[in-house]
This record gives structure tokens, sequence and C-alpha cells, in this order.
């Protein structure tokens, strides 16, 4: 039997605050256990991008303390790329995998972007080995630190099988799934919605309000002002039967992000046969990946550009033929999505393999 210790940040289990790292751990310790692991969670309380207080520290450095020596110690990359004052000394004592969902050198900002990189730099080399979520955020990772390359390894997201979605039959309903912040382009989305307000549609924003209020605040004033406010809908954060729904309902997943390592709403989006209009950045081009005849299953348009994507959408909204055939697509890319077995299986094998 193999035993795995699990740090990862407080509430990833709250449906609250949903979020695709969240749904990543939770199905790995899910599937783990299913191959016949020992699965132990450790939920660390605190804040952690990008610096943490001496709190959050001293509740990790309480947290690792208890964990026995030579224990294999998978680390949420959220702590992991933050906390090199415990996880360096940590590294000697226990085997340390980190797991890497966004690095957080790669877009850092403010006064000291050079050291954010090198604590990261510094919490990462010490692990034995660092798994991450996408081709894209691997080689971000060596192009930022230079790592060796069989220390760094990819364990894609899964998705889970579901019906395909139903839609209304002329292209109208229009959803977006993720957390109202900046990073994600609402603000894009919403000026790009702007310019085809002359065509029928709706849009559903799922995803959390309480991350930026100004902003979101800032988004329904602009809604408003633009004569949008019954046709842009901010539902919240929504999971279960709820989400689902919403999915069932919708025609065409829109993803206006400025910054992605992978985008699992797009795969979930596909697996309910919707096509997918996102922003090109990341690792939003392997999510979509392509149909059996090599097509992808809906567009990729340029980052922070509303016109571009306006102009997708506007094509969709008034093309029959050519919504028909993305159906078409999303349907046979449906059919190579990437399953949490799989995920989960590589990431065994990663988890099997390090020494201190």
């Amino acid at each position: 039997m193999t035993a795995l210790d699990f740090v990862v940040p407080e509430g990833i289990h709250d449906p609250a605050t949903p979020s695709g790292g969240n749904t990543y751990d939770r199905h790995v310790c899910r599937g783990l256990r299913n191959l016949g692991w020992v699965v132990r969670e450790h939920a660390v309380p605190g804040g952690w991008s990008p610096r943490p207080g001496p709190r959050a520290l001293d509740s990790l450095d309480g947290v690792m303390r208890r964990i026995p020596g030579d224990a294999v110690v998978l680390v949420d990359g959220m702590i992991a790329s933050a906390a090199p004052e415990v996880l360096v000394a940590e590294a000697r004592r226990v085997r340390l995998v980190a797991l890497v969902h966004m690095p957080l050198g790669d877009r850092a900002q403010g006064d000291t972007p050079e050291a954010i990189r090198m604590r990261e730099y510094a919490a990462l080399s010490a692990a034995a080995a660092v798994v991450t979520t996408s081709e894209w955020s691997r080689s971000r990772l060596l192009s930022l630190y230079q790592f060796p390359g069989e220390r760094v390894h990819v364990a894609e997201p899964g998705v889970c099988a579901a019906e395909l979605a139903g839609g209304t039959g002329d292209g109208a309903a229009i959803l977006c799934v993720a957390s109202v912040i900046p990073d994600k382009g609402h603000d894009v989305l919403l000026e790009a919605l702007r310019m085809v307000a002359d065509l029928p549609w709706q849009c559903a924003c799922v995803g959390r309000l309480d991350r930026d209020p100004a902003f979101v605040e800032g988004l329904r004033r602009s809604a408003r002002d633009a004569g949008l406010d019954e046709r842009v809908h901010f539902l919240g954060p929504l999971s279960g039967p709820e989400l689902h729904r919403c999915y069932a309902g919708a025609d065409l997943l829109v993803l206006a992000s400025r910054a992605e390592t992978y985008g699992m709403v797009i795969t979930e989006a596909l697996a309910r046969g919707l096509p997918v209009v996102a922003s090109d950045v990341g690792g939003v081009t392997e999510a979509l990946g392509y149909g059996a005849d090599r097509t992808r299953p809906g567009w990729l348009v340029p980052v922070d550009r509303p016109a571009a994507l306006a102009a997708a959408l506007r094509t969709w909204l008034t093309d029959a033929e050519l919504r028909s055939r993305l159906r078409q697509v999303a349907g046979t890319r449906r059919e190579s999505l990437p399953k949490w077995s799989d995920t989960v299986g590589k990431l065994a094998g990663i988890l099997a393999g390090p020494s201190r």
C-alpha cells in the first residue's frame, strides 16, 4: 500500500470557492484512493500569493513537522511556490513533490517581481519533482528557472463524461465560466458583446463575484450604460446540478482570459459537445485541441482584443451552417478528451519515483 501526504490550501472542498486547481486536487485525492493509496489531506489556512504572512508560514511549518520523515509529500503549488522558508528545509527530510497549477513567476508584478521568482525558484528547486498541468506550464517553468527537464512533468487535467448539451438551436445562449476578476477578461467579453448588441443573444457568467468587488461593480455599471444589463447575467459560483444545467442550456462557451495554464472549463464544455471561443493564451491551445479531422472545435482569438472576439461571436451568431459544423467537431473532440483516471495514473507514477 502506498501513502501520500497532500498539502492543500484551506477550502478546496468549499462549493462557494470553485477553481480549476481545487477541482484538480479533489480528483487527485479521490483517484489515488481508488487506486489503493492512503491519502492524508492537510489543509493549510492563510493567504499565499504572492507572499504568505507569518501566520500562514507557521501553519505550514506545523503541518510539515507532523508528517513523518521520508514520507511522499505532494504540495499544491499555491503553497509550494510561495513558501521556501519552510519547504527548503523540509525537503531534506521528506520526499517533496510540487504540483504547480500556475507558475507564480510567470506574470510576477509589483515592486518585487525578481524576489517573487527567486522565492519560487528556491522552493521548487528543493522538490524532488515538479508536476505541471500543461505542456505550456512545463515549458514556462523550464524557461524561467532552467530546471533539469527530467524533474518537471506534466499531468494534464482530466474531464468527467457528460451528456451532450441541448442548447437553444439558434446559437444565442453564450456561457462564460470563470471567477469574475481582471485575469479572466470579462471586461473584454463585455466590450465584444456590446459590439454585437444588434444580434440576439444572452450571456450567463458563472463564477465568483467576491474576489474583486470593484471590478465586478465596474462591469455591472458598464453593462447598464451599454443597455446590456438584461442580457448579461452574473450568476455567481455554481456547482453540481446548477452548473450542469447552465452547460446543458448553452450553445457556446467563451473564455476571454488574459492568463490560463490550461483552461479546464474548455474541456468541460467540449465534454458536452459545446464549441468554444477563447483567448490564445497559455495552455488554452492544448485544452481546445482538435476534432477527428484536425479542425479546431471553435476559435482562438488574440488576447485583449475585443474586436477580434466580437468578430468571432458575430460569425457564430449569423452562420447556422458553421454552428452545425463546429458542433460536429466538438462532438469528435469529446471522444479524445483525457479522463481523470489518465491524470491520476500519470501522477501516481511520478509520486512513486522521487527520492529526497
